[in-house]
């Protein structure tokens, strides 16, 4: 079975999707969130395939970063439908549907490399627990950007645009609290997993994303710590959330990348 006629399609719904719902937010077109999360839904359904495929084909247990990148913004893509049934967060698909969508036509073209390990029930939990914290956060990134550019807009005094198509900033902000307290204790067990299951972490080339998790965990403790204990919000928010999801994606793709698509490894 081929991969890219799926991806393609996929590619075409996640647009779509992400199209529809940037354009509600600018107010260039009425709020259709059903539809959104049809187009989405389609997308997605088409993703499954893809991943299967690929997982099908990667030489061994641990996909490699193209396969990886696919699976973990398939998941980031499914939290974010479901989430966006009980709090706003749908509008974090105008920028996750098409990274979703460019990581499943790049999965098609670059190669597909990984490693061996035992698949193990802690193993599971750990991939697991890494998958979703990835995605969680990520979808906290997007809504901090959110957050971010209506907090310049509201300092600037301008209450129309963008301001008028998100709900108030104390909700927007009180979601993004949410999120990464959700993603923290998801990327807690994710690192407490791999240190206790992973063995010989540092010849699986995996000693940097244990560092660079565990830097970010830092990152966006410390960040909960400043909110309930000193008050942060908005720009310093922002700021310290962007700062934990970029060592998070060094983290789970920096080496991978380097590895594979750069060195061919």
């Amino acid at each position: 079975m081929q991969a890219l006629p799926f991806a393609t399609i996929a590619f075409v719904f996640y647009v779509a999707a992400a199209i529809w719902q940037g354009m509600t937010l600018f107010r260039r077109v009425p709020p259709r969130q059903g539809m959104v999360r049809l187009l989405a839904v389609l997308g997605l359904l088409l993703h499954i395939p893809v991943v299967v495929i690929l997982v099908g084909q990667s030489p061994g247990f641990l996909p490699g970063f193209t396969t990886s990148a696919t699976l973990l913004m398939a998941v980031a893509v499914n939290v974010v439908l479901v989430a966006s049934l009980f709090k706003p967060v749908l509008n974090a698909g105008i920028a996750l549907f098409p990274l979703a969508g460019i990581a499943l036509i790049a999965a098609t073209w670059l190669p597909n490399q990984g490693g061996h390990t035992g698949l193990t029930p802690g193993i599971l939990l750990h991939a697991v627990s890494s998958a979703l914290a990835f995605a969680v956060l990520a979808i906290a990134a997007a809504q901090a950007v959110l957050v971010g550019l209506q907090n310049q807009a509201l300092r600037h005094h301008h209450i129309r645009g963008i301001v008028q198509s998100l709900p108030p900033l104390t909700t927007m902000e009180r979601v993004l609290f949410e999120l990464v307290w959700a993603g923290i204790i998801l990327l807690t067990l994710s690192i407490a997993s791999g240190l206790i299951f992973l063995d010989n972490f540092f010849a699986q080339h995996l000693a940097h994303k244990t560092v660079l998790s565990l830097l970010a965990w830092v990152i966006f403790t410390t960040l909960l710590i400043g909110r309930y204990r000193f008050g942060w919000r908005g720009m310093r928010a922002v700021r310290w959330t962007l700062g934990g999801c970029g060592l998070l994606v060094l983290a789970y793709f920096g080496s991978k990348f380097v590895l594979e698509v750069v060195l061919n490894r």
